[in-house]
């Protein structure tokens, strides 16, 4: 059975640090990142004359949708050659839509593949320490509006998910043993 992986998690929480670890003890895998994807964005601004602001109305109007459509389109093409593709992306939204996992599975299944969704679980505090950290532009209004962005975000796992791997890291004693029962249930 193939595998489309999305690792979530709100911001910060170590998506993209786990999902690369994750990749690497699978092997032979395709890693995808939407990030990868920003330098589009950030063209869109400037030709929209657009302050660069991932918070910002006009992305969610203009941009956010788009670049999940483009990584998880790629991702379905790359289940064409490999049994196991990782998308690292937040898909907060769509992780909590009934319709848009019903839809997914029904793609996936066609596919021969199935859904599996890894949320990054990863304590508050933490998060706005690893935010303060890597000190990126993205954050800015994050962490200037921290209480506000707080309450806008849900920290708490998915339902609704057949497929579904908690990995704890708050710490490197959690994201140690939590590495080690993804890829035993992802490779069994």
């Amino acid at each position: 059975m193939k595998h489309l992986i999305l690792v979530t998690s709100p911001p910060a929480c170590g998506k993209t640090f786990v999902t690369r670890q994750l990749a690497k003890a699978l092997n032979d895998c395709v890693y995808l990142d939407k990030d990868t994807l920003i330098v589009l964005s950030k063209q869109i601004y400037k030709v929209a004359n657009q302050e660069y602001d991932r918070s910002s109305d006009f992305f969610h109007k203009e941009i956010r949708d788009y670049e999940y459509y483009a990584i998880m389109d790629i991702a379905l093409e790359a289940l064409e050659y490999n049994d196991t593709v990782l998308i690292n992306a937040p898909f907060k939204t769509e992780i909590r839509d009934k319709k848009w996992l019903e839809e997914m599975d029904a793609k996936l299944a066609k596919r021969d593949a199935e859904l599996v969704v890894v949320w990054v679980n990863t304590s508050v505090e933490v998060c706005h320490q690893r935010m303060i950290k890597r000190n990126s532009d993205r954050d800015k209004w994050k962490l200037e509006h921290w209480d506000e962005y707080v309450a806008s975000q849900n920290y708490d796992p998915p339902t609704d998910i057949k497929n579904l791997i908690i990995f704890e890291n708050s710490s490197e004693e959690e994201f140690e043993q939590s590495i080690k029962d993804a890829v035993k249930q992802l490779r069994g």
